[in-house]
């Protein structure tokens, strides 16, 4: 298996097509792995593309299971926060020699970009935000409550981590409000292109998605998006925002 040796522990990846970079930070919260890109063989189909299939035919399409999810392990500690998952992010590119490289998160993965465009501004040619995560007005206790139930999931697998140093980990994660990594300050002077595909639900709030369409600047913003329906439109627009911000040969 293609695994990224972390000091820490090993990051899962798979690569698709060729062409200009573009790495995928696939739903799920904490639990986000590449598979969840992937429509379900039997029952519905997903309510966004397979970005490993149909962006495939034009880029280098790089994608993860996050630390600890999926087949990525890697240990938890007091510290450890948005900049952990950034430096995995980083360092996976570096491994792969991509300098600089599109982006692009569902959920937990709009997070992640926002950290990215703050961090390294100069690595990201562009970062597409689909269903981002925010802190919900009337439900702030949504993702402390997630995570601890993430914590008792990963001690019931692992007995050996520290519970502690998980909890602290948490308030690294969520205490910070809006979209938990960076600010409305930065969001209004952030200097990456972005695209947004709103959120509606609890974890995905309307509210977050809202304030991101005024604060960013120059923001495309694709209303229409989810569901079967919609998924021609979905690909055809992220493809076409992409391609407006891939770098000449």
């Amino acid at each position: 298996m293609p695994m990224l040796q972390r000091p820490d522990g090993e990051i899962y990846y798979e690569e698709f097509g060729q062409g200009f970079p573009i790495l995928l930070f696939a739903p799920g919260g904490l639990r986000s792995r590449l598979d969840m890109w992937h429509h379900l063989k039997d029952g519905p189909r997903r309510t966004w593309n397979d970005w490993t299939e149909t962006l495939a035919d034009r880029y280098r399409v790089v994608a993860m299971d996050q630390r600890n999810a999926g087949r990525s392990h890697t240990d938890i500690r007091a510290d450890h926060g948005w900049h952990t998952y950034a430096a995995d992010h980083l360092a996976l590119m570096d491994h792969l020699g991509h300098r600089r490289f599109h982006a692009l998160g569902g959920c937990i993965g709009g997070t992640f970009c926002l950290t990215l465009c703050k961090l390294a501004p100069d690595r990201i040619t562009s970062a597409v935000l689909q269903n981002p995560i925010g802190l919900h007005p009337d439900h702030p206790e949504y993702f402390p409550e997630s995570h601890a139930a993430w914590i008792q999931e990963k001690r019931d697998e692992r007995p050996e981590l520290d519970q502690a140093a998980m909890e602290a980990f948490g308030h690294n994660m969520w205490d910070a409000g809006f979209v938990f990594s960076v600010d409305r300050d930065f969001v209004c002077h952030c200097p990456v292109p972005t695209m947004l595909l709103p959120g509606t639900d609890i974890p995905h709030p309307a509210a977050t998605s809202d304030e991101l369409a005024a604060l960013l600047p120059g923001v495309e913003v694709l209303t229409h998006w989810r569901g079967p329906e919609h998924l021609d439109a979905q690909r055809d627009r992220v493809r076409a925002f992409l391609a407006r911000h891939t770098p000449a040969s």
